[in-house]
């Protein structure tokens, strides 16, 4: 695997995992709080939202769904 792409899925699973731990974030609390632009922050959460792992219930808003997820490192 790339680097790049490995740095990616590492940048999604953390994102993932740091909407898990709060709940419900906004997009621009995401990109505060991994420092990258809201654009990559969106692809991230399309990839997530693709694979229903997040939901936006409002616009700029995003929550885990009650999919199960196996977190491995």
């Amino acid at each position: 695997m790339k680097p790049s792409t490995n740095r990616m899925l590492t940048r999604i699973k953390a994102v993932y995992m740091f909407i898990n731990e709060r709940g419900t974030v906004s997009t621009q609390e995401l990109v505060d709080e991994f420092g990258i632009t809201p654009r990559t922050i969106q692809r991230d959460l399309n990839v997530l939202s693709y694979n229903d792992l997040v939901r936006s219930p409002s616009r700029g808003k995003w929550t885990t769904t009650k999919k199960k997820v196996k977190l491995s490192s």
